[in-house]
């Protein structure tokens, strides 16, 4: 079974889809991720997900440590961009 990336608010714009699956194989780290984003979307998407402000959940829990993330198939990995609004 894939890790599912899914992308909220204006990720899911720059991805040009809510989600995406990937066949993770072996487990893989936020680098690995990083540069699968950018090589199967886009490095502008690549480059807004790594942005401090973009929260991760892996699994529906909150990752604290964008460098400890650790992804395996059957994952599902939701990027999470600032809410704004009023």
């Amino acid at each position: 079974m894939p890790a599912r990336l899914v992308f909220l608010g204006r990720l899911e714009e720059l991805a040009g889809r809510p989600f995406q699956d990937i066949a993770a194989g072996a487990p893989l780290d936020w680098a690995d991720v990083l540069g699968w984003l950018a090589d199967a979307c886009s490095d502008q998407l690549s480059e807004a997900v790594a942005g401090e402000k973009v929260r991760i959940a892996l699994n529906g829990a909150l990752v604290p440590d964008k460098q400890a993330l650790v992804l395996a198939d059957g994952d599902e990995l939701a990027f999470l961009p600032p809410v704004s609004g009023g």
